[in-house]
């Protein structure tokens, strides 16, 4: 079996940017009718194990650890409204859906990985998100990422080209680059090839030697200054190190948990409510091919 770990916060950023970008604005609910639709296809496509994580808040326990941590400050009314709304009707619609408020979505989808990765019955696991933060739950081939808007499978190989460290290094190589993204800066003067670089050596920034001069780089450009720098604000560095690690310790069952077993009783008053009662009907339709394929 394959199992299927999606990124319902993304998939929600997505599907209302691309409802914009087509239409130049987007209904109260279309992101999360959206949603629901697009991991119905995944069914539709043969997926037979579905996880979907969001975050129920955006903020987390990295706020208490980084002041400049992302947060919902300045999003999107539309988007965050929704949020709460994906939510309900993914789990109307029978998915297993792990709304989190302590973790973010990606600890969700890392923690899930691990539990998918350690069942001998899983063939493959698709972390279905272009994220770069999940880079770093991928092995070999068997557990990937899935980017569904390229149509792209990322594995190791493709991790280690991209980066230029495999995917023990990328908490690591975050905290030296940093992530605009997710609010925290890195350290001065470290970019992408300088990190990549040394942590293709040495793995770690804890492994990093404080001197350059036992670096053996010798085509690094500012190498002195680059190790000055880490040991300046290496307390920094294992901070942003921290905050760019997927936790594993999130509660998130087990794969049998997670097969679809069809919409529940609820969802057709739920696709109502959302204005699209004919997702009640995709829905059951997708439900009875399942259940002819056996």
């Amino acid at each position: 079996m394959n199992v299927h770990l999606v990124d319902g916060t993304y998939e929600l950023f997505r599907q209302h940017f691309g409802q914009v970008a087509r239409h130049g604005s987007a209904g109260q609910y279309d992101a999360a009718v959206g949603v629901v639709a697009s991991t119905l296809q995944l069914i539709s496509n043969g997926a037979t194990h579905v996880g979907v994580a969001s975050d129920h808040v955006i903020e987390s326990f990295r706020n208490d650890l980084y002041a400049g941590y992302k947060s919902s400050a300045g999003m999107d009314e539309v988007l965050l409204t929704q949020i709460p709304i994906m939510e309900e009707a993914l789990v109307a619609c029978g998915f297993t859906t792990w709304a989190m408020v302590e973790w973010e979505a990606d600890d969700a989808l890392a923690a899930a990985a691990a539990v998918a990765a350690a069942d001998s019955r899983v063939e493959q696991v698709l972390i279905v998100t272009p994220d770069k933060d999940l880079g770093q739950c991928v092995r070999g081939t068997r557990v990937v990422q899935y980017d569904r808007r390229k149509d792209e499978i990322v594995d190791e190989a493709a991790v280690t080209l991209k980066f230029g460290v495999g995917p023990e290094s990328i908490a690591d190589y975050l905290a030296l680059v940093g992530d605009s993204a997710d609010g925290y800066p890195g350290l001065p003067g470290w970019g992408a090839k300088s990190a990549s670089t040394v942590l293709a050596k040495f793995g770690s920034i804890e492994s990093i030697p404080p001197s350059s001069g036992e670096w053996g780089l010798p085509g690094l450009r500012g190498a002195e200054k680059l190790a000055r720098t880490l040991q300046d604000h290496m307390a920094d560095a294992l901070l942003f190190k921290v905050i760019a690690t997927t936790a594993l310790d999130v509660p998130v069952g087990v794969v049998d948990d997670w097969r679809w077993q069809g919409p529940t009783a609820a969802f057709g008053a739920m696709a109502a409510r959302l204005g699209a009662p004919d997702l009640a009907d995709r829905a059951q339709r997708v439900w009875e091919r399942v259940q002819a394929r056996g």
